[in-house]
């Protein structure tokens, strides 16, 4: 008897202090939601999580009014890619860094959640200043497309390549490839032998260009520039193995990405060249044996330098619009590196080219 009132008291005391379901706050002409999160080890004082709320809210307001200034913002709306805004005490990433700001995906293939740290509201001005807050809110959808479209990526981006694992396919085969196929074994060299991170850290601490502009940004973290990048390149990937305009009209350069042909893709800021894109060969002498198979390819290195741009009498001048290589959108970066690509990878592959190539860095 003593038991069933102590559990029964238990009960009462449980859903007297349980926290109701969280309910959103509307912006008129989006879908989503604005939710305040209230952390474990610290919470929001109230006076600053009304204002964050009104805050956020308000700015998102003034972005829906100026959509069509917002590109990015506009993209995402149409695109329905933003699932919901959260309001946390503080925003960590994996590791333990805290952002003003961080895009995560959710279980929902598409979707992604933008998370916003109260604290750095407060800490950084923001806290009653939706007019200063909405243009700094636009920047972040560059990630929300970018993390959209693109499953997790891995850690340790310099992965140690499985050589015997990768899943190099014939010619023969990869012209029976549906785009989905073509897709996925992508991603299994991805997994096993493309790598996309520029060994020598040149974007290290790097500002990063805004998207479809000239304007630099400092990043949040000293790896945040790499980050962007490898998303930006992965994606740019996936275009050239999955949309039908590269078979068409690149067709060597799908082929060599799944063939084994290439093995780096990656941006990197290299000064001393004036360069857009160069492709690079390993020697002879150092070719590898890969797949199955046991195939020996010469694989090649595609270099993108990010803040160099195509000269008006190059070939990919209008495609581009002038702007350097880290300002392009990943559309306008699959087309660059296939045309590099298709254009290169078989002259580069004389012997001539290759040595000179070994006589240069990176």
């Amino acid at each position: 008897m003593r038991r069933t009132f102590l559990l029964a008291l238990c009960a009462v005391v449980f859903s007297a202090t349980a926290t109701p379901a969280q309910e959103g706050h509307g912006i008129p002409g989006v879908p989503f939601q604005v939710f305040l999160k209230q952390g474990q080890g610290e919470t929001i004082p109230e006076t600053v999580a009304d204002g964050a709320v009104k805050t956020v809210v308000e700015a998102f307001g003034i972005l829906v009014r100026d959509r069509s200034q917002h590109q990015r913002f506009d993209q995402a709306l149409t695109n329905d890619l933003l699932q919901e805004v959260v309001i946390e005490p503080r925003v960590l990433n994996r590791d333990g860094k805290e952002f003003p700001f961080l895009v995560a995906r959710t279980k929902q293939k598409g979707k992604v959640n933008l998370l916003i740290n109260a604290m750095r509201l407060r800490e950084d001005g923001y806290l009653g200043q939706p007019a200063a807050l909405a243009p700094r809110l636009a920047k972040e959808f560059q990630w929300v497309i970018s993390k959209a479209a693109t499953n997790a990526a891995r850690r340790g981006r310099l992965l140690k390549r499985d050589l015997k694992r990768a899943p190099i396919a014939t010619n023969a085969e990869i012209k029976q490839m549906a785009p989905e196929e073509r897709t996925e074994t992508l991603q299994a060299l991805l997994d096993t032998y493309i790598q996309t991170v520029d060994a020598y850290g040149s974007l290290v601490d790097q500002p990063y260009y805004e998207m479809g502009t000239t304007t630099l940004t400092k990043p949040e973290q000293v790896d945040s520039t790499i980050k962007l990048y490898d998303i930006r390149i992965r994606h740019a990937l996936r275009l050239i193995a999955s949309d039908p305009y590269f078979w068409d009209n690149t067709q060597k350069a799908v082929r060599s990405l799944l063939n084994g042909k290439v093995w780096h893709v990656l941006m990197a800021k290299i000064d001393e060249r004036d360069w857009t894109t160069r492709t690079r060969v390993v020697p002879e002498d150092k070719a590898v044996t890969v797949g199955e198979r046991g195939k020996v390819i010469q694989p090649a290195k595609i270099l993108v330098n990010y803040h160099r741009a195509v000269e008006p009498k190059e070939e990919l001048y209008r495609q581009t619009q002038g702007l350097p290589m880290g300002a392009l959108s990943a559309e306008q970066l699959a087309r660059v590196i296939a045309w590099e690509i298709q254009s290169q990878i078989t002259e580069k592959s004389l012997r001539g080219h290759v040595a000179q190539d070994e006589q240069t860095a990176p």
